[in-house]
C-alpha cells in the first residue's frame, strides 16, 4: 500500500463505505469520532481497504487516553485493515507520559501483521520553513511507511513551502503524505500528489470534513487526476 498515491475517503461512519466506492482507493477510519468503532469495525463488509486512526487529543483529535492504543491494536485483526496511523510525538517520547511504549508496541503489531503504519504530524498553528518540513518528513518517514505531515496555511507561501518540502523529501527517498489545512494551503491536496505526495484526505459528505479545508471527495478525485492527466482521453 502507498507505492502509488492513495485517496482515502475519510469517516467516522463505515456504513459510509459504498458511497465512497466510485472516488476513493481506501477509507480513513476515524475511531475517536467513531460511535462504537470496534462494533462498526466487526460488521464491516466494505470493498475498501482501511486505514484506522484514533487521533489524541493532544494532537487534535479526541481519543483522550490510552485506552486508543488497545482500539487500535484490536482493530489490526481485522483484515480489511490496511494502515495505522500512529503520531510521531508519541513515537519519538515527546507525546505524554507513557505514550511511547504503547506507540512502539502498536507499531511492533501492526509489522508483525502486516500493516502498513503512517507516522503523522500536525501543526494547527502555523507552516515552518521548507527544511523543518523536509527535516519533519525525514523523521516522520523513518518512523513508519510513510510520514504524513500537516500543517497551517495562513498565506501562499505556506503553501508554496509544503510543496517544495515533499518534492525535497521525496527526492531524498522518502515516503510521503503532505496537506496544509485552511483556505490558503487548500489547494495542496490536489497539488501535493504531483510532488510525491502518497495518500490525499476527503469526507465523504463534506459536512462531516475532518480537518480544516478538506475538498469533497468526488472534488478532490477530479482534481488530482486532472492535474496527473489520469483523465485525458476521457
Amino acid at each position: 500500500m502507498f507505492e502509488e498515491f492513495v485517496l482515502t475517503a475519510s469517516t467516522a461512519d463505515l456504513s459510509e463505505e459504498p458511497q465512497a466506492r466510485e472516488h476513493a482507493d481506501a477509507v480513513e477510519f476515524r475511531m475517536d469520532l467513531a460511535s462504537d468503532p470496534l462494533a462498526q469495525l466487526d460488521t464491516y463488509d466494505g470493498e475498501l481497504p482501511l486505514l484506522v486512526t484514533n487521533r489524541a487529543s493532544w494532537e487534535g483529535g479526541e481519543a483522550d487516553d490510552l485506552g486508543r492504543y488497545d482500539a487500535l491494536t484490536t482493530a489490526l485483526t481485522h483484515d480489511a485493515v490496511a494502515a495505522v496511523d500512529i503520531e510521531l510525538a508519541a513515537l519519538r517520547g515527546n507525546a505524554p507520559e507513557g505514550e511511547e511504549s504503547h506507540a512502539t508496541a502498536l507499531r511492533n503489531t501492526a509489522r508483525e501483521t502486516d500493516v502498513a503504519v503512517v507516522v503523522s504530524v500536525h501543526d494547527f498553528e502555523s507552516t515552518p520553513e521548507p527544511a523543518a518540513l523536509v527535516d519533519l518528513l525525514a523523521d516522520a518517514a523513518a518512523e513508519g511507511d510513510v510520514g504524513k505531515l500537516a500543517t497551517t496555511a495562513a498565506a501562499s507561501e505556506d503553501a508554496l513551502a509544503m510543496i517544495e518540502a515533499t518534492h525535497e523529501a521525496t527526492a531524498a527517498g522518502h515516503r510521503v503524505a503532505t496537506m496544509c489545512m485552511g483556505e490558503p494551503g487548500r489547494h495542496t491536496r490536489a497539488v501535493t500528489p504531483l510532488y510525491g505526495s502518497k495518500i490525499g484526505y476527503a469526507p465523504v459528505d463534506p459536512a462531516n470534513a475532518t480537518a480544516p479545508g478538506q475538498y469533497p471527495l468526488a472534488t478532490l478525485r477530479g482534481l488530482v487526476d486532472g492535474l496527473r492527466g489520469d483523465d485525458v482521453g476521457e
